[in-house]
């Protein structure tokens, strides 16, 4: 078994039941010095994660199997679209536990996710008891980030 690190739809606990039925709930946490961004691919825009000190990300800790992380591999596009990477969570106490978490590749440009996208991404907040601030905030962020795209020549 290993420790997982979720900060997108992988939150959403029903979705994870379906994906990886082996997976188990641990905890929620924090990524200290990275924020929430969304980049694009060809099927939509989707979250990832990119390192910024001071700011922070909600997450959620999975125990999964090599079943699941199999699976997990294949709806992330492992290794070309998103990489697996390891990263230290604060939980309860601020003690730190480690896991993988998916980043997806550094070139790939930004773009809004879906509305469906979004909706998943809160339900995962809320089955993980996140401070759903931490989302509207990277959407809030990524609505600019698009509109200074769009301005430039």
């Amino acid at each position: 078994m290993k420790v997982y690190v979720a900060y997108g739809s992988n939150l959403d606990t029903e979705q994870m039941a379906w994906r990886c039925p082996n997976a188990r709930i641990i905890s929620s946490g924090m990524l200290e010095g990275w924020e929430l961004i969304y980049r694009r691919s060809y099927s939509g825009a989707y979250a990832t994660i990119r390192q910024a000190p001071g700011k922070y990300v909600p997450v959620g800790l999975w125990k999964i199997s090599a079943a699941d992380e199999r699976a997990l591999d294949r709806y992330e596009g492992f290794p070309s679209f998103y990489q697996k990477h390891t990263v230290e969570v604060l939980v309860d106490g601020g003690r730190k536990v480690t896991g993988m978490v998916y980043i997806m590749r550094p070139d790939a440009r930004p773009g809004y996710p879906s509305e469906a996208y979004i909706d998943t991404i809160y339900r995962g907040y809320i089955d993980f008891d996140l401070d759903a601030r931490f989302l509207a905030d990277s959407i809030r962020l990524i609505r600019e980030e698009m509109a200074q795209t769009k301005k430039r020549p």
